[in-house]
């Protein structure tokens, strides 16, 4: 059958494209009408372990394996540099580096030396903290040791319904709702929707911009912040550096709020799309959610460079 042929034939006589139709459109319904289990959304970080110390949370355990992995990835790339050609991941990495090199050189110039380490351990960090919490089983995966043990064996318990066929039986996990028992926690959740982990990553930040400006500029980096003098022009000079001073506080806000709200915004979206629909439609948002991942580490990783290259200009060179 030509081509032609084939444009002309009538949509309802291709049986292919009817069963593939068919099977999303039914597949689409089953999502929406199919019994969904109760939503869940916390905003503080959830304890791993029902008596364990109130720190080890599920954003904390997290944290521990992205720092792992960015330790191995670190490990992996040197021993593949040490090769005559790098090839594979390795060469990717040092592809993606040698451009993340000049994208700083261009903005802090003869420091790119001494910044670029810090700004680009800040995008790994951030970034491998936004994509972990997409990889399916985090958020999902609950801790089996966040409930007390009676509640423990009570969920482990399983519930046989016999089926239509005598021989086959369908182990299905117990739920209960009596407030004599406790829910279970997930397992593990993205560190950046942790607004300590965001917090304290902006004040580090911003202590290593005060570092470089002091390390640059010495004592009269703090002019800016005390800039008062005599006269109506002294009073204004003074006045606007208790204004920059302020400012470096409401940074440390700004860098952690940001990074915290989208990163858990769009996990709420996301789980919120596929508890109301979960066939196709949340891959939208998934998708979004990778590109939204991607722009909040470069965000962070270019504001801070640019407040440690302005934290080593004069005062007066700003003007």
């Amino acid at each position: 059958m030509t081509v032609a042929a084939e444009a002309k034939t009538p949509f309802f006589k291709k049986p292919k494209a009817i069963i593939t139709l068919a099977a999303f459109v039914g597949l689409l319904l089953i999502g929406i009408f199919l019994p969904k289990p109760e939503l869940h959304v916390s905003l503080a970080p959830e304890i791993v372990l029902y008596d364990g110390p109130p720190w080890f949370t599920n954003t904390f355990l997290t944290t521990i394996i992205v720092d792992a992995l960015l330790i191995l990835m670190a490990l992996v790339v040197r021993n593949g540099l040490r090769k005559k050609v790098p090839t594979g991941f390795t060469n990717f990495m040092e592809f993606f580096l040698e451009g993340l090199y000049n994208v700083v050189e261009r903005i802090a110039g003869s420091n790119t030396a001494r910044f670029f380490p810090w700004v680009a351990t800040i995008f790994f960090l951030v970034i491998v903290s936004n994509y972990i919490g997409l990889i399916p089983g985090v958020n999902t995966i609950q801790s089996p040791w966040s409930v007390p043990a009676a509640d423990r064996a009570h969920a482990a318990e399983p519930v046989l319904v016999a089926s239509a066929s005598p021989n086959v039986l369908q182990a299905l996990t117990a739920a209960t709702d009596d407030a004599d028992h406790h829910a279970t926690k997930p397992l593990l959740r993205a560190p950046s929707t942790d607004l300590n982990m965001t917090f304290a990553l902006a004040v580090i930040t911003m202590v290593m911009v005060q570092y470089f400006g002091l390390r640059a500029l010495g004592l009269k980096y703090l002019r800016k912040f005390f800039a008062f003098g005599r006269g109506f022009i002294g009073a204004i000079n003074g006045y606007v550096g208790i204004l920059e001073l302020i400012s470096e506080f409401t940074k440390i806000v700004s860098f952690a709020f940001r990074l915290f709200g989208n990163i858990f915004a769009g996990e709420v979206l996301l789980a919120v799309m596929a508890f109301l629909i979960p066939f196709m439609v949340p891959a939208v948002f998934y998708g979004f959610e990778i590109f939204v991942g991607f722009i909040q580490a470069a965000v962070f990783m270019m504001l801070a460079l640019i407040f440690f290259t302005a934290a080593t200009i004069s005062h007066g060179d700003h003007h």
